[in-house]
Formats: structure tokens, C-alpha cells, sequence
């Protein structure tokens, strides 16, 4: 990451890995799903080492669901340092979970990862790129993309379109949008004041973001691989064995 992007980032990245993985059972039931492994490594170590690869040298993680196995295995990690967001005592969604650990982030724009966010990296690495794209004079959220087209393992009918300068439009309920969330995102703290304290959605600050034409992505260069279900998981690892080839 050069100058002027640390400049517009702060320090930290968040890593959001606190879920059931009510989708992925039977596996998440002794497993929680951060710590399934897809193409040799635990998901959660899929997402760390991008922030690592990306020069970011700090990680919040927020934990509930077999929340000491993920502590156990973190402990192995070397880098980035991780910083845990205990939510032992109550799960609270993507929104709760990201602002109760806000003063862990400090107040800068930072960087959040779900813990199952995938792909097969294309010639730069998509976070780096992220970095530079950001501008926080025009954008209060900044989310990854993948084509909806030409995911792995995804069946859904996407979740954006997108303008020529980057910002981002809601598909409506009957509407195929050719832009899905990647599930990585850069995000200003301010947006968290006012929201509840309690458990909230994330989506609830992209609307607001949308409303105020503020809400921006970029598109991922390379292949978001989806890992919502165990065949899925069975597909990412073929996936990463032939891109390997």
C-alpha cells in the first residue's frame, strides 16, 4: 500500500467471523465456519492473509459461535496481529458486530473482510486496489464486486449496478443486477452514529449510503469463488486446484 493510501486508511482491518454457518451444516456443527477449510487453508487464513498481503498489520475479529476454537487457531497466527471482539455474550449481526468494535478500529476508514470472502486473485491484489480507488472526499463506502456472471458456486440474481464512475444503485426485487457483494468493504466509522446498539444489518448503511449517492464499488479482477454450502465448498476446491495448474 503506498503513502497516500495509508494516509486515507487507518491502521486496522476488521474481520467479520462471529456466524452461525447455519447454511454450511453439518459441517459448522463442530466446525464454525471461518475455520472450514477450502483449497488447504481455513477461510478465516484465506481472508488474514490477503490484509497481510495488503500491508495492513492489524485485525480486529469478532467471535460468538465456537468462539474458542477461532481464538485457539488465531493464536497460531503470527501476522497480521489479531485483536479479538468478544460477542460471547450475544450475537449481533454484521452492523452490531462491526460498531461495538469501533473502539478497537480507532477513527479512521478501515477495511472489513467476511471471514468467507474468496477468490482467485487476479495479476494485483484486489484489496491494494481498493486502497488506491478509495477516495473519501466523494464515498463513504467503498464495496468489492464480482460479476455476477461469472461467480463460482452462486445462483442468486446479484445485488448492484453500477454507473461509469463507480456508484452503486440497489437492484430492485424483480431485477438480475450484474454486480454481487464480494464481501470485502472499506467503511468511515461516522456512519455508525446513530444506528442502534443492539443487533443491525450492514445493509442498513449501504441503503443510507446509496440514498446520499455515496455508496461506490469496484470490480474484483480475478474469480470470487461463493462458499455458502458444503458442495460449494467442494466446488472452490476444485477451483483453486485447477488455478493452481
Amino acid at each position: 500500500m503506498n503513502d497516500a493510501s495509508r494516509a486515507r486508511l487507518g491502521p486496522r482491518a476488521m474481520v467479520l467471523a462471529a456466524g452461525l454457518g447455519k447454511r454450511m451444516r453439518p459441517i459448522t456443527a463442530t466446525t464454525p465456519k471461518p475455520l472450514v477449510r477450502v483449497g488447504g487453508r481455513s477461510l478465516i487464513d484465506h481472508a488474514l492473509d490477503r490484509i497481510e498481503e495488503a500491508g495492513i498489520h492489524e485485525a480486529v475479529i469478532n467471535v460468538h459461535y465456537l468462539a474458542d476454537l477461532v481464538e485457539t487457531h488465531l493464536r497460531r497466527r503470527r501476522a497480521p496481529r489479531v485483536i479479538i471482539s468478544d460477542e460471547r455474550a450475544g450475537l449481533l449481526e454484521t452492523g452490531g458486530g462491526v460498531k461495538k468494535a469501533l473502539p478497537l478500529l480507532g477513527p479512521d476508514p478501515f477495511l472489513l473482510f467476511n471471514s468467507d470472502s474468496l477468490w482467485i486473485e487476479g495479476p494485483r491484489s484486489n484489496v491494494r486496489r481498493m486502497a488506491e480507488f478509495w477516495a473519501p472526499d466523494r464515498m463513504d463506502i467503498l464495496l468489492l464486486l464480482a460479476a455476477t456472471v461469472s461467480t463460482v458456486a452462486y445462483g442468486g440474481r446479484g445485488d448492484f449496478r453500477m454507473d461509469v464512475e463507480g456508484r452503486l444503485i440497489r437492484r430492485a426485487e424483480n431485477q438480475v443486477a450484474p454486480f454481487i457483494y464480494a464481501g470485502v468493504a472499506i467503511f468511515k466509522p461516522e456512519l455508525f452514529a446513530g444506528t442502534p446498539d443492539g443487533p443491525f444489518s450492514l445493509n442498513r448503511l449501504f441503503d443510507q449510503a446509496a440514498a446520499a449517492e455515496r455508496l461506490y464499488g469496484l470490480r474484483l479482477d480475478g474469480r470470487w469463488i461463493h462458499v455458502g454450502t458444503p458442495e460449494a465448498v467442494r466446488r472452490a476446491d476444485d477451483e483453486i486446484a485447477a488455478s493452481a495448474q
